[in-house]
Protein backbone atom coordinates (compact mmCIF):
# COMPACT_ATOMS: atom_id res chain seq x y z
CA UNK A 1 0.00 0.00 0.00
CA UNK A 2 1.08 3.35 -1.29
CA UNK A 3 2.06 6.12 1.79
CA UNK A 4 2.58 9.40 1.89
CA UNK A 5 4.42 12.41 3.02
CA UNK A 6 3.24 13.90 6.05
CA UNK A 7 2.94 17.73 6.37
CA UNK A 8 4.64 19.58 9.61
CA UNK A 9 1.20 19.95 11.21
CA UNK A 10 1.21 15.85 11.66
CA UNK A 11 4.14 15.63 12.85
CA UNK A 12 4.46 14.99 16.51
CA UNK A 13 4.92 17.65 18.75
CA UNK A 14 8.66 16.21 20.31
CA UNK A 15 10.07 14.91 17.11
CA UNK A 16 12.98 17.41 16.28
CA UNK A 17 12.11 19.50 13.11
CA UNK A 18 13.90 21.49 10.82
CA UNK A 19 12.59 25.23 9.66
CA UNK A 20 9.76 25.71 6.68
CA UNK A 21 11.15 26.98 3.53
CA UNK A 22 11.57 26.50 -0.41
CA UNK A 23 13.77 23.74 0.11
CA UNK A 24 10.73 21.78 1.65
CA UNK A 25 8.44 22.53 -1.00
CA UNK A 26 11.68 21.26 -3.87
CA UNK A 27 11.97 18.02 -1.96
CA UNK A 28 8.35 17.23 -1.39
CA UNK A 29 8.22 18.00 -5.37
CA UNK A 30 11.23 15.93 -6.46
CA UNK A 31 9.79 12.68 -4.43
CA UNK A 32 6.41 13.42 -5.77
CA UNK A 33 7.66 13.13 -9.26
CA UNK A 34 10.00 10.05 -8.27
CA UNK A 35 7.15 8.25 -6.56
CA UNK A 36 8.58 7.80 -2.67
CA UNK A 37 6.35 7.78 0.08
CA UNK A 38 6.34 6.89 3.35
CA UNK A 39 4.69 3.88 5.44
CA UNK A 40 3.54 4.49 9.20
CA UNK A 41 4.07 6.60 11.63
CA UNK A 42 6.90 8.78 13.25
CA UNK A 43 7.17 8.56 17.44
CA UNK A 44 6.55 11.29 19.67
CA UNK A 45 10.16 11.08 21.61
CA UNK A 46 12.32 13.52 21.69
CA UNK A 47 15.78 11.44 21.32
CA UNK A 48 16.56 7.93 19.33
CA UNK A 49 18.61 5.95 17.00
CA UNK A 50 16.90 5.70 13.83
CA UNK A 51 18.65 2.67 11.82
CA UNK A 52 18.13 2.29 8.10
CA UNK A 53 18.06 -0.41 5.71
CA UNK A 54 19.04 -2.26 3.56
CA UNK A 55 21.75 0.01 2.38
CA UNK A 56 22.73 -1.00 -0.63
CA UNK A 57 23.28 1.98 -2.57
CA UNK A 58 24.24 5.47 -2.26
CA UNK A 59 20.87 6.15 -3.91
CA UNK A 60 19.78 5.49 -0.31
CA UNK A 61 21.43 8.46 1.22
CA UNK A 62 20.03 10.75 -1.38
CA UNK A 63 16.60 9.45 -1.11
CA UNK A 64 16.50 9.38 2.60
CA UNK A 65 18.01 12.95 2.45
CA UNK A 66 15.31 14.43 0.50
CA UNK A 67 12.55 12.77 2.60
CA UNK A 68 14.32 14.57 5.67
CA UNK A 69 14.30 17.77 4.16
CA UNK A 70 10.88 17.25 2.47
CA UNK A 71 8.56 16.52 5.53
CA UNK A 72 11.19 18.73 7.92
CA UNK A 73 12.38 15.74 10.17
CA UNK A 74 16.00 17.15 11.51
CA UNK A 75 18.00 14.13 11.16
CA UNK A 76 21.51 13.80 12.03
CA UNK A 77 23.85 11.84 10.84
CA UNK A 78 27.76 11.25 11.26
CA UNK A 79 30.81 12.03 9.45
CA UNK A 80 34.14 12.34 9.31
CA UNK A 81 35.46 15.55 10.46
CA UNK A 82 37.57 16.39 7.29
CA UNK A 83 34.64 16.39 4.89
CA UNK A 84 33.68 19.74 7.22
CA UNK A 85 36.27 21.88 5.70
CA UNK A 86 35.32 24.45 3.47
CA UNK A 87 31.65 25.36 1.81
CA UNK A 88 31.15 21.92 1.47
CA UNK A 89 31.45 21.87 5.46
CA UNK A 90 28.80 24.44 5.72
CA UNK A 91 26.40 22.28 3.49
CA UNK A 92 26.96 19.07 5.70
CA UNK A 93 25.93 20.86 9.09
CA UNK A 94 22.88 22.03 7.36
CA UNK A 95 21.82 18.56 6.05
CA UNK A 96 22.12 17.72 9.59
CA UNK A 97 26.34 16.11 9.67
CA UNK A 98 27.50 15.73 12.01
CA UNK A 99 31.97 15.78 12.31
CA UNK A 100 33.27 12.20 13.85
CA UNK A 101 37.30 12.85 15.09
CA UNK A 102 38.20 9.18 14.57
CA UNK A 103 41.67 9.84 15.46
CA UNK A 104 40.58 10.48 18.81
CA UNK A 105 41.25 8.78 22.23
CA UNK A 106 37.06 9.39 22.60
CA UNK A 107 35.79 6.58 20.15
CA UNK A 108 33.27 7.41 17.83
CA UNK A 109 30.75 5.50 20.02
CA UNK A 110 31.47 7.85 22.76
CA UNK A 111 31.42 10.90 21.14
CA UNK A 112 27.35 10.21 19.86
CA UNK A 113 27.03 9.18 23.72
CA UNK A 114 28.35 12.69 24.74
CA UNK A 115 26.62 14.70 21.81
CA UNK A 116 23.35 12.88 23.28
CA UNK A 117 24.28 13.84 26.49
CA UNK A 118 24.60 17.70 25.66
CA UNK A 119 21.39 17.73 23.74
CA UNK A 120 17.77 18.35 24.54
CA UNK A 121 16.40 16.65 20.87
CA UNK A 122 18.71 14.37 18.77
CA UNK A 123 17.53 11.51 15.96
CA UNK A 124 20.70 9.91 15.15
CA UNK A 125 20.16 8.23 11.94
CA UNK A 126 22.73 5.14 11.00
CA UNK A 127 22.40 2.71 8.70
CA UNK A 128 23.64 -0.66 11.00
CA UNK A 129 25.46 -2.61 8.29
CA UNK A 130 28.52 0.12 8.26
CA UNK A 131 28.78 -0.90 3.99
CA UNK A 132 26.75 -0.79 0.87
CA UNK A 133 27.54 -4.44 0.55
CA UNK A 134 26.01 -7.23 2.21
CA UNK A 135 27.10 -7.85 5.83
CA UNK A 136 26.69 -11.38 8.00
CA UNK A 137 26.77 -9.19 11.23
CA UNK A 138 25.68 -5.81 11.40
CA UNK A 139 27.86 -3.20 13.06
CA UNK A 140 26.63 -3.25 17.17
CA UNK A 141 27.57 0.50 17.39
CA UNK A 142 24.26 1.73 17.80
CA UNK A 143 22.82 -0.50 20.02
CA UNK A 144 25.39 0.83 22.00
CA UNK A 145 24.92 4.49 21.80
CA UNK A 146 20.82 3.52 22.10
CA UNK A 147 21.54 1.14 25.62
CA UNK A 148 23.78 3.81 27.32
CA UNK A 149 21.88 6.58 26.70
CA UNK A 150 18.47 4.93 27.27
CA UNK A 151 16.97 5.74 24.12
CA UNK A 152 14.49 3.46 22.02
CA UNK A 153 15.92 2.23 18.23
CA UNK A 154 13.90 3.32 15.68
CA UNK A 155 14.07 0.73 12.32
CA UNK A 156 13.54 2.60 8.96
CA UNK A 157 13.34 0.44 6.14
CA UNK A 158 14.08 0.81 2.43
CA UNK A 159 11.33 -1.38 0.25
CA UNK A 160 12.56 -0.46 -3.55
CA UNK A 161 9.97 -2.75 -5.16
CA UNK A 162 7.40 -0.13 -4.39
CA UNK A 163 9.33 3.11 -3.61
CA UNK A 164 8.25 3.35 -0.26
CA UNK A 165 10.26 3.86 2.92
CA UNK A 166 8.53 1.81 6.04
CA UNK A 167 8.77 3.45 9.31
CA UNK A 168 8.55 0.84 11.98
CA UNK A 169 7.97 0.39 15.93
CA UNK A 170 10.14 1.76 18.63
CA UNK A 171 12.26 -0.94 19.90
CA UNK A 172 13.78 -0.79 23.12
CA UNK A 173 16.80 -2.29 23.62
CA UNK A 174 17.49 -5.47 26.53
CA UNK A 175 20.57 -6.61 28.39
CA UNK A 176 21.14 -9.01 25.40
CA UNK A 177 22.61 -7.51 22.25
CA UNK A 178 22.36 -10.31 20.26
CA UNK A 179 18.96 -11.66 20.91
CA UNK A 180 17.97 -7.63 20.05
CA UNK A 181 19.98 -7.57 16.82
CA UNK A 182 18.28 -10.56 15.69
CA UNK A 183 14.78 -9.20 16.18
CA UNK A 184 15.54 -6.00 14.30
CA UNK A 185 17.11 -8.03 11.42
CA UNK A 186 13.73 -9.97 11.47
CA UNK A 187 11.49 -6.69 11.21
CA UNK A 188 14.09 -5.89 7.54
CA UNK A 189 13.54 -9.44 6.57
CA UNK A 190 10.70 -8.35 3.92
CA UNK A 191 12.15 -5.43 2.36
CA UNK A 192 14.30 -5.29 -0.59
CA UNK A 193 16.88 -2.65 -1.60
CA UNK A 194 18.42 -1.39 -4.79
CA UNK A 195 20.95 -4.01 -4.90
CA UNK A 196 19.93 -7.01 -2.59
CA UNK A 197 18.17 -7.21 0.74
CA UNK A 198 19.69 -7.36 4.36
Amino acid sequence: MKGHLPTPARLPPRMPRLHDGWQRRLCRAVLRMAGWSLVGEFPDTPKLVLIAAPHSSWWDGVWGLLIKVAIGADVHFMAKQELFRGPFGALLVRLGGMPINRGSAQGVVEQMIDQFRRRDRLWLGIAPEGTRKRVARWKSGFWRIAREVGVPIFPVAFHYPDKTIQLGPLFATSADMEADLARLRAFYAPFKGKHRDV
